[in-house]
């Protein structure tokens, strides 16, 4: 799964592709490379960032609803006109949203919260049909930096049963067993150290009967983990990628159907090994 942030903030490429005719050359550039599909987002949920609330709250997200779509529409549909036949994702947990861009030519949802921040999300995914991404995420990014640290049975036992949830609102709604794949949500309220755990022990969400989605490229744990590095420093994003597909080849061993990253070409080669070293078990 390729990524293309139309965003003027994120912390991977803020600001590089927030130009529509940069977004859909890059996202047309990431199929040429070899993604199997696309994952648009238009609003930044790095950590800190106001995500999550709805529109005329007290906790009214950075990007509404309208801007949200109007970044999203242009680059989503001269994806399709370029690429017709690409499968595309799109990141969002508003229902108005995802309404707008299933009626535009997306096919799946990527919902960050798992169906917990917007209430009409849910039914608007059994309505049309589509596929949907559940992510496990600690509350909101606002409230990241101040969560409890967890040891590694606490961490996983919580993300099973936020995921389990997640699968179970999704039923009640209506939405086939089949459109749903799960994701452990790496760095989503998860302090740095904890990330390493919950990837060693990914296998047992298995056990939910979904397939694994794992998002690990960039993410701020991979530069902490490189500090030593980097004269004690966190390394910077652009310095994350060795990490990046190292942390994303473990997560395939360890069970991840499909992978989210920025650079498409590297992820490919180590899928393939990746992929070598399961048929040979």
């Amino acid at each position: 799964m390729g990524v293309v942030n139309i965003t003027p903030d994120s912390f991977s490429d803020g600001g590089l592709f927030l130009d529509p005719e940069a977004a859909v050359a890059h996202g047309v550039r990431l199929i040429g490379e070899g993604a199997d599909l696309l994952d648009l987002g238009a609003e930044s949920t790095r950590p800190g960032s106001r995500a999550g609330g709805a529109d005329g709250s007290e906790f009214a997200p950075a990007v509404g609803a309208e801007e949200e779509q109007a970044r999203l529409l242009p680059v989503l549909e001269g994806i399709l006109k370029a690429r017709p036949d690409v499968v595309v994702s799109v990141d969002t947990y508003k229902a108005a949203t995802a309404r707008a861009v299933l009626a535009a030519g997306a096919e799946i949802i990527n919902d960050v919260s798992g169906f917990t921040w917007d209430a009409e999300l849910a039914g608007i995914c059994a309505e049309t049909r589509c596929g949907v991404v559940l992510m496990h995420t600690r509350g909101r990014p606002e409230e990241w930096r101040t969560q409890a640290r967890l040891d590694g049975d606490s961490l996983i036992d919580l993300v099973r049963s936020g995921l389990a949830a997640s699968f179970a609102t999704a039923a009640g709604a209506g939405i086939a067993s089949e459109a749903i794949v799960l994701d452990p949500g790496y760095g989503f309220g998860k302090w740095f150290g904890e990330n390493f755990s919950l990837l060693a022990r990914q296998g047992e969400l298995l056990a939910l009967g979904r397939p694994l989605l794992a998002g690990l490229s960039r993410k701020s744990f991979l530069g902490h983990a490189l500090a030593p590095l980097f004269g004690g420093k966190s390394a910077p994003v652009d310095a994350r990628e060795t990490a990046s597909v190292a942390a994303m080849t473990a997560a395939i061993l360890q069970g991840a159907s499909i992978v989210r990253v920025h650079d498409v070409r590297p992820a490919l080669e180590a899928a393939r090994i990746a992929d070598a070293v399961l048929d040979a078990r």
